[in-house]
């Protein structure tokens, strides 16, 4: 049998490469998007085919009906096969306003790509694993959607954002729901304070706040953290868990007194 096939969006930086990473590890073959030309990501590819694994870069905004085609018709044609999908791109917003101040404008760029993209994303890449699974019912395929415990962490000042996760925890649920008559699980990731690109701007904030205790393993999650769950969902490690949230944040939201 052929290589499985991975294909992880936003994967060549931060969280995204930290799962890309891993699956490389374990032997798939990896498709990985973003939004940068090819010869930005050189460096991420290369580490990627040293862990043995063959690289596909689909550039393109996942918010975009036609880049998304694009790049599963790029997987399909390099491929021929995908057997996980790891949402992972996303965006936070350009500039953090007070729920009573926020635009419009920034909405729809935040939910168009953090909720909208990987509602559509998953919905053509399931209809095309139904497809494989009918074809080679032995072969294992999955979807995992990176969320945030912005799912139910409040932040007034980027609410544009935890209602795009919270979207994510929607449409895990309803991909598990719909998927499960052919035994494709879905699950979702929640990941709490990860030490990537897109943190860097609150690293003092941070590192303050988890010395005083802000979580109860006292460190910064790390995105080979989140690659290390993705990897084990990815193999198959649990085949009976489909529609469950798999929490990667330290019990940052662990009630505690």
């Amino acid at each position: 049998m052929s290589k499985p096939v991975a294909f992880v969006t936003g994967g060549s930086r931060g969280i995204g490469f930290g799962c890309a990473a891993r699956l490389a590890e374990l032997g798939f073959n990896v498709a990985i998007n973003g939004m940068r030309d090819e010869s930005q990501v050189s460096e991420p590819i290369e580490k990627l085919k040293a862990l043995g694994a063959e690289v596909l870069y689909c550039q393109g905004d996942i918010g975009s009906a036609d880049a998304r085609a694009s790049m599963l018709g790029s997987i399909k044609e390099r491929f021929g096969k995908l057997n996980v999908l790891v949402n992972n791109a996303g965006v936070a917003p350009k500039e953090r306003k007070d729920i009573l101040e926020a635009t419009e404008e920034s909405f729809d760029y935040v939910v168009g790509t953090n909720v909208k993209g990987p509602y559509f994303l998953s919905q053509s890449a399931a209809n095309w694993m139904i497809e494989q699974k009918e074809a080679n019912p032995d072969e294992f395929f999955t979807i995992i959607n990176v969320g945030s415990i912005s799912a139910t962490v409040v932040s007034v000042n980027r609410g544009e954002y935890c209602v795009s996760k919270a979207g994510i925890a929607m449409m895990s649920q309803l991909f598990a729901a719909r998927l499960g008559e052919y035994n494709i699980p879905v699950y979702e990731i929640r990941p709490g304070v990860i030490k990537t690109d897109m943190t860097s701007g609150v690293t003092d904030k941070y590192d303050k706040l988890i010395s005083d205790g802000l979580c109860v393993t006292k460190r910064w999650g790390l995105p080979e953290d989140i690659g290390k769950a993705v990897g084990a969902l990815s193999r198959g490690d649990f085949p009976y868990s489909t529609g469950q949230v798999i929490m990667i944040d330290g019990a940052l939201t662990m009630p505690r007194l």
